[in-house]
């Protein structure tokens, strides 16, 4: 019963399958075009297999590479730790002082202190115990391994042979370290001057001619070797031919840094990093100290700093005559050019210390490069200030009275009011202001430094 169809659409379907059954495929396309098919087939089979087979070869190479077996090197990090102790921080040591103070580019009391310090701010400092239950890392070699390498410039894996580090230790050593002095040193080494260093500052440069100075600006490159690619246009001038990054700052005459930008762009010059500068946020709130000096017997109220001949002709900024043909502006060139290069110095002083900032910058991260330059100025204010001499001021009876005063500032509560703001930025970039003091200063200079 089952095999009779049940209708006539079942007679159908089963006609038309008999049909579709009895096509031929020789009627579809002939026997060359089959076997032409097949080998299309297979040489793509081929080639996928042999590609397959190349990706799994180089796949494999690869994470043999990465995760291998490392090797093992059994470093005396306890014997070097001890030699160390031995060498320079024992009752007596190999090394004197003035050994230590040339390889460590600071004296030993202030090294320990920042040691000391650091291991407080975080563990990574801390002597620990590994998994074997062996002595790790002293917080002493790794201080001395960040020390190194950015006081002569040293590859990581230099420090090795003495203080058994490797060298990815190493680089760690050295951004923890510069992170560090950041945090914990950056508040105090790293800030505007306060009312009475400002005052110091003031009556130093009042001795040299210059009444009212708050210290002189200028710019240095920084050869960035590893720039990317892409970037190396951003970052090259022409004048240079190399991808750099800027250090604008500002130095006073003890070499002490109290401003520093860094970062920027090498393409840039110095007055496009002048409009990307923070020098003057405090001066535009109304927190800076507040000055009050005479020059050629006229009152000035705005302190000003002394720059080459790029910069513009502001009130703040103050620079030298252009081929000067009299005698008074000859005098006054000189005097302005001498007292200038303070912050020249502190740029040969700041790369002759820390020889990293000379060599080229081997590394990419641009984060790091910024980090390892505030670290480098901060241990720099610490060494000047550590080894400032600390006598007491002498009472000269021959010293002119000092014709200046400097108060705090004085602080309000809330966002400054706009029309503030501006009139105190229309003060600093007063041209005619600039002119006036020019004048006094080389009169001023003339009288106390002219031929008598």
């Amino acid at each position: 019963m089952s095999d009779q169809p049940n209708g006539p659409d079942d007679t159908h379907q089963e006609e038309d399958g008999d049909a579709t059954s009895d096509v031929d495929p020789a009627d579809l396309y002939t026997l060359e075009e089959f076997i032409a098919e097949e080998d299309i087939l297979e040489s793509f089979v081929d080639e996928a297999i042999v590609g397959l087979k190349g990706s799994l070869e180089a796949l494999q190479r690869s994470s043999l590479n990465r995760s291998g077996p490392r090797t093992y090197k059994k470093r005396p990090r306890e014997e070097s730790d001890q030699r160390l102790v031995n060498d320079y921080f024992s009752e007596n040591p190999l090394y004197n002082d003035k050994d230590f103070r040339r390889r460590f580019r600071m004296r030993k009391s202030l090294f320990l202190h920042i040691v000391n310090v650091l291991d407080e701010w975080d563990p990574y400092f801390t002597a620990r115990v590994d998994a074997t239950q062996r002595q790790g890392l002293s917080p002493l070699q790794k201080g001395t391994s960040a020390i190194r390498q950015l006081a002569y410039g040293t590859p990581a894996d230099l420090l090795d042979e003495y203080i058994k580090i490797g060298q990815s230790t190493s680089w760690d050593c050295l951004k923890k370290f510069a992170e560090g002095v950041i945090a914990m040193f950056g508040a105090d080494y790293l800030r505007s001057p306060s009312t009475e260093d400002v005052e110091r500052i003031l009556h130093i440069n009042e001795s040299r001619g210059f009444p009212g100075m708050l210290g002189s600006l200028d710019c240095m490159h920084w050869h960035w070797e590893k720039c990317p690619m892409e970037w190396k246009g951003q970052f090259t001038r022409g004048d240079k031919g190399v991808p750099t990054l800027i250090l604008e700052e500002v130095a006073s005459q003890d070499l002490r840094i109290w401003h520093a930008y860094f970062s920027i762009p090498g393409s840039n010059n110095d007055i496009n990093v002048l409009n990307q500068l923070s020098l003057f946020i405090n001066q535009l709130k109304g927190q800076s100290p507040q000055l009050d000096y005479y020059v050629n017997n006229k009152q000035y109220k705005l302190g000003y700093y002394l720059v080459d001949g790029i910069y513009p002709e502001w009130a703040a900024f103050m620079k030298t005559v252009s081929l000067p043909q009299t005698p008074k502006h000859k005098l006054f060139a000189q005097h302005q050019e001498g007292a200038r290069k303070d912050v020249e110095r502190a740029f040969g002083v700041l790369q002759g210390r820390f020889s990293i900032l000379r060599r080229l910058a081997h590394l990419h991260n641009r984060g790091v490069l910024h980090n390892i330059m505030l670290a480098c100025i901060i241990l720099h204010n610490m060494i000047v200030v550590d080894e400032r001499e600390n006598a007491a001021d002498i009472l000269d009876l021959n010293e002119s009275a000092r014709t200046l005063t400097v108060l705090p500032p004085v602080f309000s509560h809330g966002v400054p009011e706009f029309a503030d703001v501006m009139r105190r930025d229309s003060n600093i970039r007063d041209r005619s202001t600039n002119k006036t003091l020019k004048n006094d200063l080389i009169e001023h200079i003339w009288e106390k430094f002219g031929p008598k």
